[in-house]
């Protein structure tokens, strides 16, 4: 298999994990802060994704060069988990277990399939 290492193969990555940040903040951040109003944490969210979007769709137009949509929506998806793991344990102080992690890899190993051949 070739990886190749050119702008439009890494930046798509890298940008996708910038964005995921923001997005998991945007959905998932007010849960640290339940005592808030509602509408604030949805006013807050708006303006969190914002971010997201300035970052996944050009993300999405830069990668479309060199991977196909499918692929750009399985990495989506592998980098999304990866971000809320690390998320849910350092800011919501949530424990993964040995379940969280064997459901991880598959979805890890299901999405390899998308860039076999």
């Amino acid at each position: 298999m070739y990886f190749s290492l050119s702008p439009a193969a890494v930046w798509p990555v890298v940008m996708l994990f910038a964005s995921n940040i923001f997005m998991t903040f945007a959905w998932y951040g007010h849960l640290k802060h339940k005592g808030s109003a509602i509408a604030l944490a949805i006013v807050a969210s708006w303006g969190i994704a914002f971010f997201e979007y300035c970052l996944a769709v050009p993300a999405n137009r830069i990668g479309s060069a060199v991977y196909t949509t499918a692929q750009l929506k399985t990495m989506q998806e592998v980098i999304t988990l990866m971000v809320f793991s690390g998320f849910s344990v350092f800011w919501l102080g949530e424990n993964l277990t040995w379940h969280h992690a064997i459901g991880f890899a598959l979805i890890a190993v299901g999405a390899s399939f998308i860039f076999g051949a």
